[in-house]
């Protein structure tokens, strides 16, 4: 083989490369899809949503099943607004909850659906009313410490 023909060779295994990189770090980050994907939107509402980033995915049963839109702040309530957006091919009946998830114990925050029993479905632009916000670890500690701490100040004045 000659130099030209290895340097082709050589280019041509970096652009591979390349691609490579570039189809996993769109993976990292959630933006594998280009197109306007097909789907309908709903809302709920959180009092704490922790670190839910738009584009976190929505699962049920360990299945992604759509993608949150939008994450916004109700002025009146002072709640955390988050609009996903479901799979046409998901369809969950109305009074389905959703919860704020962790993958693993410090992994990324996602939305977790549990389908409810309503014959009815939902549909674009219902609301989820049956929530649970996010669980903050460093609330969690502090908990474990304050309880720590009354324990042991009950303990001494007896």
């Amino acid at each position: 083989m000659n130099k030209k023909g290895i340097e082709v060779l050589v280019g041509c295994f970096v652009l591979l490369g390349l691609v490579g990189l570039l189809f996993l770090s769109l993976k990292a980050a959630n933006l594998a899809s280009f197109g306007e994907s097909k789907g309908y939107l709903v809302t709920a509402r959180f009092d704490n949503i922790g670190g839910l980033k738009p584009r976190a995915p929505v699962r049920s049963a360990g299945v992604t099943v759509g993608r949150v839109k939008t994450i916004g702040l109700d002025p009146k309530t002072f709640q955390g607004v988050v609009t996903m957006e479901l799979n046409l091919d998901a369809q969950f009946p109305r009074d389905s909850s959703a919860k704020i998830l962790t993958s693993g114990l410090l992994g990324d925050q996602f939305i977790g659906i549990e389908p409810g029993g309503d014959e009815k479905n939902l549909s674009a632009g219902d609301v989820i009313t049956s929530t649970q916000s996010a669980v903050i670890l460093e609330n969690l500690i502090g908990q474990i410490l304050f309880n720590k701490a009354a324990d042991g100040s009950a303990g001494a004045g007896k």
